[in-house]
């Protein structure tokens, strides 16, 4: 079995035990506390806002959606199948386009990118969950995507999150009820650290044209009833010359 199959397999199970309601999962936070606010920071930088907008690692679809009342053509990608028949269940009016996608696979990012032609990517919390041998195939294929006139958001969890994340698996009590599953299914986050993201965009040819830090927020939350946020930093990439 590859990597990327035992990747694969342990989301498909995970997806399929999810339940269907909005927020029942550790990281679906309603839009409004997730994409809207890293709109806010990535719109200024598009070159081309009608270029198309690829949700990657979409899941069920929930941020997905936002972004598809606010750019002609968002298509959410996922490599879980069954991610996918929540995020087309939540959408029955079809707002956005759904397909199957593995991004480490080059010739599925050229085949995509032959199809759509250069794209805006968002993607949030994708990296530091894939294998660490795929990660830099991972931001090749970012590159591909987003070709020479798109650019890509990317969040993902800080060093610092990985402790806190530690520390509520660990609770007395066991881990929240929410991030139970994750750990369940063998998805337990992994760390990338700070400075290997520049790193993995400098390999795959994108720079970096804004950076910050901005809390992850979650849909759980702590003993005393406040929710969990998760310390994140965000880049905008793509090509500078």
């Amino acid at each position: 079995m590859s990597v990327t199959s035992r990747y694969r397999e342990a989301w498909e199970g995970f997806w399929r035990e999810a339940p269907e309601e909005q927020g029942a999962v550790f990281w679906d936070a309603e839009p409004a506390l997730t994409a809207g606010r890293h709109l806010a920071l990535f719109e200024a930088h598009l070159t081309d806002p009608g270029l198309a907008m690829v949700d990657l690692g979409c899941g069920n679809g929930t941020q997905t959606r936002f972004l598809a009342d606010r750019f002609p053509r968002v298509v959410g990608v996922d490599l879980s199948a069954a991610a996918l028949e929540h995020a087309r269940h939540a959408d029955p009016a079809g707002q956005a386009a759904y397909r199957l996608f593995d991004a480490v696979e080059k010739t599925e990012a050229e085949t995509l990118h032959a199809e759509l032609g250069d794209v805006n990517i968002y993607m949030r919390g994708v990296l530091h969950q894939a294998e660490p041998d795929d990660r830099q195939q991972l931001v090749n294929g970012i590159a591909t995507l987003v070709g020479e006139r798109g650019r890509a958001f990317l969040v993902e969890l800080s060093q610092e999150a990985k402790p806190v994340l530690m520390g509520l698996a660990q609770s007395p009590s066991g881990p929240p009820p929410k991030l139970a599953p994750i750990f369940r299914h063998g998805i337990a986050p992994g760390e990338v650290a700070d400075d290997a993201v520049p790193e993995f965009l400098r390999a795959a040819g994108l720079g970096i044209l804004a950076s910050g830090e901005l809390p992850l927020i979650t849909t759980e939350y702590g003993p005393d009833g406040t929710r969990i946020e998760l310390p994140s930093t965000w880049v905008v990439a793509g090509r500078t010359s």
